[in-house]
């Protein structure tokens, strides 16, 4: 049986067609290299609109490689960022940021189905400097969570205040930030909140490989440049980058294809017989399953992975169909 991976992770969708036809713009005469051209100055006002701010913004190919840079801008070798302790700087970055920020740590905070809980954080906020130890420098908040929650423009201007009024920088992963958009997140209250730096994922969003810094904080930009070329995320076609921004934002595709996938997320968590375990608010859908009613579910073909908290994770799409999530409805009742 041939297997399915409509479910494994909005990561294995394809492009939209929006992002296609952006791509196929770009793709005419000659221009100039490594972000100097036209389609890179034309996305990067594209997104300074998205989020209401003269930001400086550049592209990259990676999610893991955006989070990197920015938190080794953020921090000192001998100085610590604190994020969720299942966040995917914490858990699935192979120590990239460590990597790329020459030794900076990542602590560990808790808080129920992805974010932060305010209190971990403010006791870590309070926990006295020390020479054995890396103090903290800087916030990282995910936007939709890892477990497909979103925090309200509140909620994470409160986090963010925290945390300046303690001197730290704050960095927004937004990966999935087109999914916590269509469930009701304004970018531009991440703005005016006092985040640092903003990561807007593209791939998750049905962009082929592309993901956009954003630096709110101009004091960061300088040599920010020979940064991304040390660690090979400053790419001379950095056009074919940019240019799915362009296709996806202008045309309002970025969020409404990103309502689609929370929608049929809501639509599989109504069908599921499993408990759903996490609130489900963006595009990811929990559920508590034993061993035995997974290897079953995965024998039908569908496949799907056991997250951090133990859970079985389904992530819906841009192109997620009614039909898979039906399909899949029905497979889980059968396992059940």
């Amino acid at each position: 049986m041939t297997g399915r991976y409509d479910f494994a992770s909005d990561n294995t969708a394809p492009a939209a067609p929006e992002a296609f036809a952006a791509l196929a713009a770009a793709n005419r005469g000659f221009s100039a290299s490594y972000g100097d051209d036209e389609v890179c100055a034309a996305a990067a006002q594209v997104i300074r609109g998205l989020v209401d701010a003269d930001a400086e913004v550049r592209f990259v190919a990676s999610g893991t490689a955006a989070n990197s840079v920015a938190l080794a801008a953020l921090c000192r070798p001998f100085e610590a960022v604190l994020a969720h302790a299942h966040s995917h700087v914490a858990t699935d970055e192979t120590g990239a940021p460590g990597f790329f920020g020459h030794g900076l740590g990542i602590t560990g905070l808790s808080g129920a189905s992805g974010r932060i809980d305010p209190e971990a954080l403010a006791k870590a906020l309070r926990a006295p400097d020390s020479a054995h130890h890396q103090a903290p420098a800087a916030l990282s908040l995910t936007n939709a969570t890892e477990y497909g929650t979103v925090y309200s423009n509140e909620a994470l201007a409160a986090l963010t205040g925290a945390a300046r009024e303690a001197g730290l920088k704050v960095h927004l992963d937004g990966a999935r930030l087109a999914n916590a958009m269509a469930a009701g997140f304004d970018p531009k209250a991440a703005v005016k909140a006092g985040v640092d730096i903003l990561v807007i994922g593209g791939t998750k969003a049905g962009m082929t490989p592309a993901e956009a810094l954003v630096i709110l904080d101009k004091s960061l930009v300088r040599r920010f440049d020979a940064r991304l070329k040390q660690s090979g995320q400053l790419p001379s076609k950095s056009r074919f980058y940019a240019a799915p921004f362009i296709g996806m934002v202008e045309t309002g595709a970025f969020v409404e294809r990103a309502a689609h996938a929370n929608a049929m997320a809501a639509k599989l968590a109504a069908l599921s017989p499993f408990k759903v375990a996490h609130p489900v608010e963006a595009n990811g859908v929990f559920v508590e399953m034993d061993g035995a009613a997974h290897k079953r579910l995965l024998a039908k073909g569908w496949q799907v992975y056991r997250f951090l908290d133990g859970t079985v994770r389904f992530m819906c799409s841009w192109a997620t169909t009614e039909e898979a999530v039906e399909a899949l409805g029905a497979d889980l009742k059968a396992v059940a």
